[in-house]
């Protein structure tokens, strides 16, 4: 798996959380996201948590029920 690091170590910015959440509200998924914000997996998910960002898929059920 590839990391991306053009962010690592730098500071989040109010307009970092800003597209986290955006991304995060259209189902974005994690990887994709950290690719987009140049931050790694774990740092998208570790600044999700502490922002109380869900990054679960809202439009999926789970389990991969089918109705």
């Amino acid at each position: 798996m590839s990391k991306s690091t053009r962010n690592t170590g730098k500071p989040w910015t109010s307009e970092d959380v800003k597209q986290l959440k955006e991304l995060a509200k259209g189902n974005t998924p994690t990887r994709v996201i950290g690719i987009k914000l140049g931050r790694t997996e774990a740092a998208v998910y570790g600044k999700a948590s502490s922002e109380g960002i869900s990054l679960s898929p809202t439009n999926q059920s789970p389990y991969n029920r089918r109705k």
